[in-house]
């Protein structure tokens, strides 16, 4: 234990070069630990006839685990930076894997409502992962290093409604959800042996390190950017993803919870998009990156409008969606991650409170449109959100951040 206290030490003194298998650790740990908000998105319609529940409820589960996931962002990540990251990592991991045996017994749907609730807030450890990777690595291989966490994130959001519709089909939905939960206790146990303790002094209490989140946000103008970048292309990922199952579980699809979890793999080229938008932040080419996923994000409602009666080219939809989805998140990342370590894990909170926020707006558009509107609503609102997103990168100015002007 002590050399692993003395190993975290000289990284954070600036002798910082992280290991591969820590790396690759921290990635998985990301995508099974995020993955526990994703699980109910294949099943709304399943769980909404088990539970007696309305569309527009079913699509509160969505709705009420990204929330939990926002107030966690805003909340729970920002410790990273006042308590020692590896003891938060573990018990909020340990959290998850209760919250989650809550819902694979739910009798009711405020029962179930109120632990995907919390089951979101819990998962935001996700993210403390990410910023966590950040400061153990040098500056050189932050961007790589970042990617290669997200890139297991994004997996992990994406195989998680595959795997939870080809289980549900077989042993029912409960059953995703306490395999779920025996997964994360391991994973606790994992945790605890494999990461090294990371501790910042930053001298201050809670109130104030949660206030300093909010200050971040005000004195730092790229990070407001970027944070409304995050915002944009998360509420149109959430348009999109809320309302699928219920859209191909009727005509003219009628596919099972197993066939429409399948749909999770199509997502697989925005995880790959991961990798290579971190190797462009470390070359500095982030303002064209920005510009080529924004504009992508426009176009694939295209095909995704036109996906309502063809699955090739839904798919086709999907691949675009996700590229443009997370190639942008990563290039922001690759921005505010340029402060200093002993303030990442507030600008992790900063930006992904906002990103998550967007989600919340997404997923909640998505529902209500989608009840009214149908399918061509939901991709109206999706384009109207992917031409916002052209549209900054072209009026926004280019700015760095006050640490990168001191480095240039």
């Amino acid at each position: 234990m002590k050399s692993k206290e003395l190993e975290t030490e000289s990284r954070a003194a600036g002798v910082r070069k992280i290991s591969r298998s820590l790396v690759l650790l921290m990635a998985a740990g990301a995508g099974l630990t995020v993955a526990n908000i994703y699980y109910a998105q294949p099943l709304l319609d399943v769980i909404r006839r088990s539970l007696g529940m309305s569309v527009a409820t079913a699509g509160l589960i969505v709705t009420a685990s990204q929330l939990g996931y926002g107030l966690g962002l805003t909340f729970l990540v920002p410790l990273g930076d006042l308590v020692e990251r590896r003891l938060l990592v573990v018990a909020m991991t340990v959290g998850i894997s209760f919250c989650l045996a809550a819902i694979a017994f739910a009798p009711f749907s405020w029962v179930l409502l109120a632990a995907s609730l919390l089951v979101g807030a819990l998962s935001a450890v996700a993210q403390v992962l990410v910023a966590f990777a950040a400061s153990l690595a040098g500056p050189t291989q932050m961007g790589r290093v970042v990617g290669t966490v997200m890139s297991g994130l994004l997996l992990g959001i994406l195989l998680a409604r595959t795997a939870a519709g080809y289980l549900a089909q077989f042993e029912g939905w409960r059953a995703v959800f306490a395999l779920a939960s025996a997964i994360t206790v391991a994973l606790a146990l994992v945790f605890h042996r494999g990461l090294p303790r990371y501790r910042v002094h930053v001298g201050v209490g809670y109130p104030a390190l949660i206030k300093s989140v909010f200050s971040l946000l005000l004195e730092e103008p790229l990070l407001r950017l970027r944070a409304l970048y995050g915002a944009i292309a998360f509420a149109a990922f959430s348009v999109f993803w809320t309302p699928l199952a219920l859209m191909l579980s009727r005509p003219p699809h009628r596919f099972s919870s197993g066939a429409i979890g399948m749909f999770g793999m199509a997502g697989v080229a925005g995880a790959l998009s991961a990798s290579l938008a971190g190797q462009m932040s470390d070359r500095g080419l982030s303002r064209p990156m920005t510009g080529i996923t924004s504009a992508l994000l426009a176009l694939s409602w295209i095909p995704l409008k036109l996906g309502g009666h063809s699955v090739w080219i839904l798919i086709a939809g999907i691949i675009l969606l996700d590229f443009a989805v997370q190639g942008l998140h990563i290039t922001n990342q690759g921005e505010i991650y340029t402060l200093p370590a002993d303030v990442r894990s507030r600008i992790t909170s900063a930006y992904m409170t906002a990103f998550f926020a967007g989600g919340v707006f997404g997923s909640a558009l998505s529902s209500f449109t989608y009840a009214r509107f149908g399918w061509n609503g939901v991709c109206l609102a999706g384009a109207c959100l992917g031409v916002a997103a052209t549209a900054l990168w072209i009026v926004a100015p280019h700015r760095k951040t006050q640490f990168q002007n001191e480095k240039t």
